[in-house]
């Protein structure tokens, strides 16, 4: 089992370049199947994620073609199957995206119920409703959601609750469906906004994507096209947790900083200076970092996938913070794991009580899911003596080259996988 060893106290400086954001990827790659034409798509992270589904694509017959680590032509023209087996999704929660993808196209989908990170129950019931609102016969039988329309016409769609997923699943479906389709309280976030203009880019009709009103005019055909993904502002905000938890100046390059407007406000409240560019953000962090309070919500508010971040660093800050986690029930298991480190809270339903230490010192922990598995690597650059986080697999599904960007910042760490290689790290950093 692979695992990382920190050595902390070394406080992060220099730029990182951030890759491509992997909740858009996923949703791209599966809307890209849904013409017989071929499709580009660049700015793809190498991660986990991202090749399981293009695995998953290429299972059902697509033509997967990978020009480079970050680059991959897709072409659904000789799709013979609209099933996609549990091997491939108990690996990833995305991969549900095929089923609005299928269902437009091909008016029939039957995908194996997703897995993904152990963060709370995420449940497709919304997604449901949109699709039968527009026509669809939906079951669950033998573990997979089953589908089918004769057609799919457009409708009134409001949805219960705010869901990133059902957003982007119905408005796939609702891209190749007759008349107009109206979509209200929906999700809001940028990968919501870049899915709506990847399928605009094929010659969907959608708009509003970014407002709380999505309108979509079904189209009969989607045509091929080239697309960048945007920037990552999960893994940019990791970053730039890391720089304030380590006492560090790091600049993230690659970004749009209008995603990041939750986070950067938060850093300036505990205390960093952050500055601003065209497309980067600089964090710098001298020391006496103050408490704040933290409610996760949809964006544009405080993104739950930042969570972890700053529940560490909030950790190691001057007095009593409180997060209060709004999304995912199971988002406070890394807390545990920070006990072991030395860091105090308390945790009540779905609050955390974070009282501030001086410091962290290394210790063995395990990594609970992908965000809380980089939080812990936080802390573990912070802390004082060697860190060891079991588990990386987790963190490995969502950040490409972590260990290589965080060295390259001067973070000391390394990935090993045993014993041996662990007392060789120690012997060679001292």
């Amino acid at each position: 089992m692979e695992q990382y060893i920190i050595k902390g106290g070394h406080p992060l400086v220099g730029e990182v370049e951030i890759g491509g954001a992997k909740n858009a990827a996923l949703a791209i790659l599966s809307a890209a199947i849904m013409t017989d034409d071929t499709v580009l798509i660049d700015n793809l992270p190498d991660v986990n994620d991202i090749n399981v589904l293009l695995d998953a694509i290429e299972g059902i017959g697509a033509m997967v073609h990978r020009v480079d680590r970050h680059t991959v032509k897709i072409n659904g023209k000789n799709i013979h199957d609209v099933s996609i087996e549990y091997d491939y999704i108990k690996k990833i929660r995305a991969s549900y995206y095929l089923l609005g993808a299928l269902l437009g196209k091909y008016k029939r989908a039957d995908v194996a119920l997703p897995g993904g990170c152990n963060i709370g129950s995420r449940p497709i019931d919304q997604h449901i409703k949109g699709f039968r609102a527009m026509g669809a016969d939906v079951e669950i039988e033998h573990g997979k959601i089953m589908t089918e329309a004769d057609r799919l016409v457009g409708k009134h769609i409001y949805f219960d609750v705010v869901s990133v997923g059902a957003t982007i699943n119905v408005m796939m479906a609702a891209s190749m469906a007759e008349g107009m389709t109206i979509l209200e309280n929906v999700a809001k976030e940028p990968h919501v906004v870049d899915v709506a203009n990847f399928l605009n880019s094929m010659g969907a009709n959608i708009r509003g994507a970014g407002t709380d009103v999505i309108k979509i005019r079904g189209v009969q055909k989607l045509h091929g096209t080239e697309y960048s993904v945007i920037p990552d502002q999960i893994e940019a905000g990791t970053f730039m947790f890391a720089a304030a938890a380590t006492r560090g100046d790091v600049t993230v390059l690659n970004v749009i900083p209008k995603h990041l407007e939750a986070t950067i406000a938060k850093l300036v409240e505990i205390g960093c200076e952050v500055e601003e560019f065209d497309d980067a953000v600089r964090v710098v962090s001298k020391g006496n970092l103050r408490s704040t309070h933290v409610k996760t919500l949809p964006y544009p508010g405080f993104p739950t996938d930042m969570q972890p971040q700053i529940g560490v660093t909030l950790a190691l800050c001057k007095g009593t913070s409180i997060i209060t986690e709004s999304i995912f029930e199971n988002r406070f298991k890394y807390l545990d794991e920070l006990a072991r480190m030395g860091g105090v809270s308390k945790i009540e339903g779905n609050s955390a009580t974070i009282e501030g230490v001086e410091k962290f010192t290394g210790a063995r922990v395990s990594a609970p899911d992908l965000r809380a598995g980089a939080a812990l690597c936080i802390a573990g650059l912070a802390a004082e003596g060697y860190t060891v986080v079991d588990d990386i697999v987790y963190i490995q599904r969502g950040y490409e080259r972590f260990e290589e960007k965080l060295r390259s910042l001067g973070g000391v760490i390394e990935k090993v996988s045993s014993e041996k290689e662990m007392q060789k790290f120690k012997l060679k950093v001292g």
